[in-house]
C-alpha cells in the first residue's frame, strides 16, 4: 500500500446557518419541496437550538482527533451526505492531493439504509461517476467495539453525577435510538440487532435498571420501532419512579435530534410528569471513541493489496 491513504468520515450533515435549513431539507428529500407550514416548523426547531446544527463542526473535530491518532500516514477528511462539505467534495479533495486509496467510515453506529447505506451508496456513485482512480474500502462495523462501549459507559457515569446520591438509587436509564420503519427490520436490516448489542454491552457495566426506547419517529406511514421514549416516561411516572437518564445511544454527535428532540421536547414531557430528567452527552470527539475508529481504520488498511 502507498505511504499515505485517505480516510473519509461520512455523516448525515446539517445546516450550518438558518439560511441553510431549507436547502438542507430539500436535498435530504431528493429535491422534493416541503409544504411551507412544515418547513416553518423545521426552521423553528433549529431556531430553538441556535439556528443551525453543530454536527458538521463536531465531525470536523472528530476528524482532527482521528488524524492525530493515525499520524502522517493518513489524510482524514469529512464528507456529508446532505450538506457541505459533501462526500463528492471530500473524495475530490483526497484525489487532488494524490491519494489513491480511501477508507470510508460511517459515523452512524448502527447500519440502516437511510444512514450508512446512503453514505456508502453516495461514495460509490461519486467514485464511479467521476471515474476517479482510487480504491474505495468501507471500514467495518464498530457498534460493539470495546472502546466505543467504554466511551458510552463513561458518558453515562458522567451524567449520573448530576443526580444526588438519593436520586441515583431510583434512576431509570433509557437508551434512546432513532426510530425506523418496522418494515426495514423485517426486510433484514441489522439496525435493531446491532443496537441491542451496543445497549447490552454498555448495560452489562451498569447497576441501574434500564430499557431501550425510540425517538424522532418520521412522518412515513406504517408501523415504526417502539416504544417511544415519551411512552416509557409515562409508564415510569405511573409506577411512581422519580428520576430518569436518557442516553442517546444511536447518535455520536450533538445535533437537532439530541439538542431539540431530547433536550426540549422529551425533557418538557418528563418535567410535566414530575420526573427529574437528565441526559448523557453525545460522544463527539471523545478519545476512546476516536481510538476505536482508528483501530477499525487500521484493520481496513490491512485489507488493501
Amino acid at each position: 500500500m502507498q505511504d499515505k491513504y485517505g480516510v473519509m468520515l461520512m455523516a448525515f450533515g446539517g445546516p450550518a446557518s438558518p439560511q441553510a435549513v431549507e436547502p438542507f431539507v430539500t436535498r435530504l428529500l431528493g429535491g422534493k419541496k416541503v409544504p411551507q407550514p412544515v418547513m416553518e416548523s423545521i426552521k423553528a426547531r433549529y431556531r430553538k437550538i441556535g439556528g443551525s446544527s453543530p454536527l458538521v463542526d463536531i465531525t470536523r473535530s472528530q476528524a482532527g482527533v482521528l488524524q492525530n491518532i493515525l499520524g502522517e500516514e493518513a489524510a482524514v477528511v469529512v464528507g456529508m451526505c446532505y450538506s457541505e462539505p459533501t462526500i463528492a467534495q471530500a473524495v475530490k479533495q483526497l484525489v487532488d492531493s494524490g491519494i489513491t486509496e480511501i477508507i470510508a467510515v460511517s459515523m452512524s453506529p448502527h447500519y440502516s439504509r437511510v444512514s450508512t447505506g446512503a453514505y456508502r451508496k453516495e461514495a460509490r456513485r461519486v467514485v464511479e461517476r467521476l471515474g476517479y482512480p482510487v480504491k474505495l474500502r468501507f471500514a467495518g462495523d464498530w457498534y460493539d467495539h470495546p472502546l466505543y462501549l467504554e466511551a458510552v459507559f463513561d458518558k453515562v457515569n458522567e451524567a449520573m453525577a448530576k443526580f444526588s446520591d438519593q436520586e441515583r438509587e431510583d434512576v431509570e436509564i433509557i437508551f434512546s435510538a432513532h426510530s425506523l420503519p418496522l418494515s426495514y427490520i423485517e426486510e433484514g436490516e441489522p439496525y435493531l440487532d446491532q443496537l441491542k448489542e451496543t445497549v447490552s454491552g454498555v448495560a452489562a457495566k451498569l447497576t441501574q435498571s434500564w430499557q431501550l426506547a425510540f425517538q424522532s419517529k418520521g412522518r412515513g406511514q406504517g408501523e415504526w420501532l417502539g416504544p417511544q421514549v415519551e411512552n416509557v416516561l409515562d409508564q415510569l411516572a405511573e409506577q411512581g419512579r422519580t428520576s430518569v437518564l436518557v442516553v442517546p445511544v444511536s447518535f455520536v454527535a450533538e445535533h437537532v435530534e439530541t439538542l431539540y428532540d431530547i433536550d426540549i421536547e422529551i425533557k418538557e414531557h418528563a418535567q410535566k410528569l414530575g420526573l427529574n430528567f437528565h441526559r448523557s452527552a453525545a460522544l463527539n470527539d471523545n478519545l476512546k471513541f476516536m481510538q476505536a475508529l482508528a483501530e477499525k481504520v487500521q484493520e481496513t488498511v490491512r485489507t488493501f493489496s
